[in-house]
Formats: structure tokens, C-alpha cells, sequence
């Protein structure tokens, strides 16, 4: 580390405008991620509904790009706009390469009932894309509109329309979040530093990161399959992180040029604390966002990639151009301020006051933590009731044009096959034929949760027959009574000589649920064991890790808890204009990784001031004030920051994006104020000195890597 600090300092401006040009190269490269990014990936490759949708497939029974809703005019029939429609839909296989369109107008006897609404007002055309088509989700939007029929109320679903409405809102969210976040960010910090310069630094370092975010997921969209939500993800986190990161390295290069340093000694100096702060933060974090690539599903690992991608661009440019940038700043780093002793006043009053409310703290520290650790518990309590979900078509805003042609869908027409696709297999390579087939038709007929069964096509060794869904009964929500069903069609017997597969879109989003499931465990291990290893090196401490991972399960308890009171139970949820669910998985595993990474993040803060007082010869309860007065002031300024980045969250058109803002809003308040400033000094001081303890083997590794040397 010491050679890396005199090399960035010693070549500052080689090292700054190489960044820089860097940087911008890869930016306007990293642009083109927007065309490549996935709609899809929530589902689990491996499962079984996934090989039922790929054997279906096989049989040329494609799921349609475009539902296209046609409503006849006032003193009109559906029948008297036949010839408009037909114009229409073929003019558009004139221009586009189809694999199939159909309608309620072409459709045979069997299958009209089913494209008309229950009120005779409306009728269906569906169009499938041919695979050598040209369309790509960056020009997919040009399509609706060739579909609208003059003098005819035209509305489009699919999944197709549902996935580009997420990323058209999904990118107009990203603009105008960070032309948000990033000017009030920036009056914060001029506030938080009292001068302009200061303040400027992390904000530049936030927006280098940012950019080289998007180079390294267009990197990635060349071997994997990522997500339109990575791109939100990776820029917020992005810009969020490099600027607490910025701030701390700022904060402590001011601190040695006080305490009389030349410039160069300074940045030294800064980047042997500050920065190898820095290192173990991005690695704890990267740690915890690495334990999601566990997960088959695809879009969860994108976005385990997007966080990582963030955390990297930040702390990289926070060990480079930072440094580089303040060593050629010097004592210009305060200029444009408008008090020259403002800084100063600020630190002091910083010290006094978090120096106060610790020493407070510590008079009665078993009070403390156990109003504390019960306050935590209750906001948990909800946690026993979750239920996981899935993304949809009801997360986009009420009024989307996608989500009220899929809501005119799913009221105004009858079951066009909603229901769960059961494939019936040849074990001996055969196709199963008469009584086989029949016996699993009855079988199915049984099933509670089942309306009509009907045999829909068949390959060389296979059946697929149609379990269409009955409506809900009971008191059952839809998924209840839909989830029941396709378990009990799964618990069918087989007949002899046969494999029995269930499938279909509740059975996906089952399949992915459960994979979730399964997989979090490992995923928990994987952010818990790298956290306590990096801590140990961290710290040279057995009882500080174990005492951080612990704060971080609380911290992730009560941001859980309320979360599900929210957006599950309802509390409060027209407020924030979301429908009330169970939680989406995806993001439940999403919200995890960032919010023990950040809880371990401003541990380690924390801790560091503590560590290094500690090995300066201070008292534990010396060093836990040390520790308060040197990062209260910076720790609530990073929080604040952090808050007003992925507050941004919370003003997307989108629910689940507000799910996300609004959970790490919780954490991040939790964390910084109540666990950090409170719970941890009071514990601090209840383990006395068994919180420097460590086998001497520990001790020699931490003299070697640890924050304190």
C-alpha cells in the first residue's frame, strides 16, 4: 500500500489524466449498453417449468410479441372494423419478418370465444416476430404504433410491450434521478466541507464512476445476459459509494494538512488510512454482491454484477484519482469556501457532539443496547409473514398504457389458457397414446383449482395437455389458488411407462421463488464467512466481526420488517402508489446484499478510528470516543448522501424500484444513527477488553494488513 500512495502521488498528473481520458473513452463505449440489455432472465434455466417451456417451444406455439386490443366505435361492431384491422395487420407483415399473426377474425370456431371481451365491444389480434425479424428491444417501440387502426381505439400488450415499457422507464428514471441527485449532493457537501473545492472532488470522482460502471456492463453484456435494472442499480450505487468514498478520503487528507502536513506527505498519509479503509470496504462489499451470482436465475446475477461493477469503479478511482487530484490541489482544497475557519468550526462541533452523546452512551450502555436491540426486533416482527412474488406487469405505473391494455386483458376477456402446461414423456423414447393419456386427463380434471383440461400437441416422445386455472375460491388470492394447483398437478402418479412435467407462467415464477429459496443459504454463507475473514484482517479481532455481522442481521430484520408492512401488508402503500404483494424475490435477494454490505461498510468506518486509537495506546473507552468524534460527522454525511442518491429510488415510475430506494433509505438510517452511534459504542464498552482480542497467530497477520499499521 505504501508504494502504491508515493506512486499515485509522486505521478499525480499522469495518473489524474489518464484516469480521466480513461474514463471518458470507456464512457462513450459503455453508451452502448442500452441496446444489449435483457427484459428478461427471472427465471430459473434449470427448473422444470423451464424445460416444459422449452420443449412447448419446440412445437411451434410461440408466446406472441403483441396482444393488440381492438375496440369497435361508438355505433359500430367488431365485425364492421374486420376490413380496417385486416388492412392493417397486413400491411405490417409487408414491412416486418413474422412468424405468425392471428385473430379473432381469422381465428377458427374452437378458438374464437376467446379473442372476444365479454361484451362483444372488443377482439384480439396477436403477432409473433420471426427470429431473423431485425427488431431488438432498442427499436421494438416503433412497432405499436404500425399496429393502431385509424377510427379504432388501439391498445398493446405482451411481453414484449411490458419489458419495453420497464426499460423506456427504467432509462427515463436513471436521467432524471441523477439530474436530481447530483445538485443536491453537491449543496450538501459544500454545506458538510464549507467550501466549494471540496465539496467538488467526490462528486467528480461519483460521476467518473458512474460512467466506467456502464463500460464494464457493456464488457459483461459480450458473455452474459444482464439486466435493463443493472443499469440503475450499477449507476446509483456508483455515484453513491465514490462520493461517501471521496468524502472520507477528503475528510482525512483535510485532517492531515491541519495537523500540519506538506500536501504530498498528506495524500501519503491519506491513502495509507483513508484508503485501505477504502479497500476493505469495496471488498466487503463486493463479497457480499458476489454471493448473489449463486443464483441461476439470470437477472440476479446481472445485478450481483452491476453492484459489483459499482463498488469496483469507486473504490478504484477513490485510490487513484482521488489522491492524485487532492496531491495536485494541496492547500487549495479549501479555497472557494466562505469562511476559511468554517471547516474547523464544523470539526469541532462535530467532536463535542458525538463526543457527548458516546460518552452518554457509555454511562448506561445495558440500557442502551437492550431498548436498542427490542426497538429492532419489533420492526422485524413482520418478516414472519413474507411471501415472495414476482415481477409484473402491476409494478409499472397505473396509468402506463402496457399495464392498462394487460388490465383490459385479464377483466374483459375470458381465459385465453392461463393455467399450467402438463407434458406427459415417453421414458422408453415413445410417445405416450390412449390410456396413458387419458389417465393423467382425469387425474388433472380432479384438481381443485382446475377448470378444463385439454390435450394441445405432442412430439416424438411426448403430450402437452392445458390445465386451464379456475377462478379463486375460498377467500384464496389468485396465486394461493394458482400455486395449489400447479403442486397438486405436480403430485400426480405418472402411468407406468411415463414422466409427468408441469409447467406454464405460475409454475416459472414457483420454480424461480424456490430456487431462490434454496440458494439463499449459500448465498448468507458466502457474505458472512469472506465478512468475518476481511474484518479479522481488518481489525486483528475475533469479537469486533462477529459483533458487526450481528449488527448487520439487525439492521436487515427491521429494513425487512417494514418493508413487508409496506409493500405486502398495505400499510401505507397508497401513499407511495404501489399495489400491495408479496415481495419480488429478485429484489428481497437484491436489498440483502446492499444492506449488509453497507452495514458492514460503515463498520468498518467506525471501527478503523477505534482500531487505530486503540493501537496508539487509547482505552476502549477512549478509543470508541476517538473512533465517534473522528467519523459521527462523516458517517451521517456519507448516510445522507447515500440517501439522497438511492432516495431517487423512490420517485421511479416503477414499484419495485421504489421497494428498493425505500429499503435502503431504512437501512441507511438504521445503520448510520441508531447501530453505528449507539448500539455499537454501547456494546463496545460492555465487552471491555475482549474486544481487542485475537489468537497472537491473528495479531501477526493484522501487523502485516491491518487498518491500524
Amino acid at each position: 500500500m505504501t508504494r502504491w500512495a508515493s506512486f499515485v502521488v509522486s505521478n499525480k498528473r499522469w495518473v489524474l489524466s489518464l484516469a480521466i481520458v480513461v474514463v471518458a473513452l470507456s464512457g462513450v463505449w459503455g453508451l452502448g449498453v442500452f441496446g444489449k440489455l435483457s427484459e428478461g432472465g427471472f427465471i430459473d434455466p434449470g427448473s422444470e417449468a423451464a424445460e416444459v417451456s422449452s420443449l412447448v417451444a419446440g412445437l411451434g406455439q410461440p408466446t406472441p410479441d403483441i396482444v393488440a386490443i381492438y375496440t369497435a366505435p361508438e355505433g359500430k361492431t367488431i365485425d364492421d372494423i374486420a376490413p380496417d384491422v385486416a388492412a392493417v395487420l397486413d400491411e405490417f407483415q409487408t414491412e416486418y419478418t413474422v412468424e405468425n399473426v392471428s385473430s379473432y377474425w381469422t381465428a377458427n370456431s374452437a378458438a374464437k370465444p376467446f379473442l372476444v371481451s365479454t361484451d362483444g365491444t372488443k377482439a384480439l389480434a396477436t403477432v409473433t416476430l420471426g427470429p431473423d425479424s431485425g427488431v431488438t428491444f432498442a427499436n421494438f417501440g416503433e412497432l405499436p404504433p404500425k399496429l393502431v387502426v385509424p377510427d379504432v381505439t388501439s391498445q398493446f400488450a405482451g411481453g414484449s410491450v411490458v419489458g419495453v415499457s420497464f426499460s423506456t422507464t427504467l432509462q427515463s428514471d436513471l436521467v432524471r434521478s441523477e439530474a436530481i441527485a447530483i445538485p443536491i449532493t453537491l449543496i450538501l457537501l459544500i454545506v458538510i466541507f464549507g467550501g466549494v473545492v471540496a465539496a467538488a472532488v467526490p462528486v467528480f470522482v461519483g460521476v467518473l464512476s458512474v460512467v466506467s460502471a456502464l463500460a464494464i456492463l457493456r464488457v459483461l453484456t459480450t458473455v452474459t445476459q444482464v439486466s435493463s435494472f443493472s443499469i440503475n442499480v450499477a449507476s446509483l450505487l456508483g455515484l453513491g459509494l465514490a462520493i461517501d468514498y471521496g468524502l472520507f478520503i477528503v475528510s482525512r487528507f483535510r485532517e492531515e494538512m491541519r495537523a500540519g502536513a506538506e500536501p504530498t506527505d498528506a495524500a501519503i498519509r491519506t491513502v495509507l488510512t483513508a484508503g485501505r479503509t477504502v479497500v476493505f470496504s469495496g471488498l466487503l462489499l463486493i463479497c457480499a454482491f458476489a454471493g448473489m451470482l449463486v443464483f441461476p436465475q439470470p437477472v440476479v446475477k446481472s445485478l450481483g454484477f452491476g453492484a459489483m461493477a459499482a463498488v469496483a469503479s469507486a473504490a478504484v478511482l477513490s485510490l487513484t484519482a482521488v489522491p492524485a487530484l487532492l496531491a495536485i490541489l494541496g492547500q487549495r482544497i479549501n479555497s472557494l469556501t466562505w469562511s476559511r475557519t468554517a471547516s474547523d468550526r464544523g470539526e469541532a462541533r462535530a467532536h463535542k457532539f458525538w463526543g457527548g452523546v458516546v460518552t452518554r452512551v457509555m454511562r448506561k450502555p445495558g440500557i442502551v443496547a437492550a431498548v436498542i436491540v427490542a426497538a429492532l426486533l419489533v420492526l422485524s416482527a413482520p418478516i414472519l409473514k413474507v411471501t415472495l412474488g414476482e415481477v409484473d406487469y402491476t409494478a409499472l405505473p397505473k396509468d402506463d398504457p402496457a399495464r392498462v391494455a394487460v388490465e383490459t386483458l385479464n377483466t374483459e376477456f375470458p381465459t385465453t389458457g392461463e393455467g399450467a402446461t402438463v407434458v406427459l414423456r415417453g421414458t422408453d423414447g415413445q410417445k405416450p397414446q390412449g390410456s396413458p393419456i387419458a389417465d393423467i386427463t382425469r387425474q388433472a380434471e380432479a384438481v381443485d383449482g382446475i377448470a378444463r383440461v385439454e390435450f394441445t400437441g405432442s412430439a416424438d416422445d411426448f403430450v402437452v395437455i392445458q390445465a386451464t386455472f379456475s377462478e379463486p375460491s375460498g377467500g384464496e388470492t389468485e396465486v394461493e389458488s394458482t400455486s395449489a394447483a400447479v403442486s397438486s398437478l405436480r403430485q400426480m402418479t405418472p402411468p407406468a411407462g411415463t414422466e409427468l412435467l408441469v409447467g406454464g407462467s405460475r409454475a416459472l415464477v414457483d420454480d424461480g421463488n424456490a430456487a431462490i429459496a434454496k440458494w439463499l443459504p449459500a448465498m448468507i454463507a458466502i457474505m458472512v464467512i469472506s465478512t468475518l475473514i476481511l474484518l479479522f484482517l481488518a481489525f486483528g479481532s475475533i469479537v469486533l466481526p462477529i459483533k458487526a455481522v450481528l449488527m448487520a442481521g439487525l439492521s436487515l430484520g427491521a429494513t425487512f420488517g417494514v418493508l413487508t408492512w409496506v409493500f405486502q401488508e398495505g400499510h401505507g402503500a397508497e401513499l407511495l402508489g404501489v399495489t400491495p404483494a408479496p415481495l419480488e424475490a429478485t429484489f428481497v435477494v437484491l436489498i440483502l446484499a446492499v444492506v449488509f454490505g453497507l452495514s458492514t461498510d460503515y463498520e468498518v468506518f467506525l471501527m478503523s478510528r477505534m482500531v487505530e486509537a486503540r493501537t496508539s495506546g487509547a482505552s476502549t473507552e477512549e478509543a470508541v470516543i476517538v473512533g465517534a468524534q473522528r467519523t459521527g460527522r462523516i458517517v451521517t454525511a456519507a448516510a445522507l448522501i447515500l440517501i439522497v442518491v438511492t432516495g431517487a429510488f423512490t420517485i421511479s415510475d416503477l414499484s419495485i424500484m421504489r421497494f428498493l430506494g425505500l429499503g435502503m433509505i431504512l437501512a441507511l438510517i438504521v445503520d448510520a444513527t441508531i447501530i453505528r452511534m449507539l448500539l455499537v459504542p454501547s456494546l463496545v464498552k460492555l465487552m471491555g477488553e475482549a474486544n481487542w482480542w485475537a489468537p497472537a497467530w491473528m495479531k501477526r497477520v493484522h501487523e502485516k494488513v491491518g487498518i491500524g499499521h
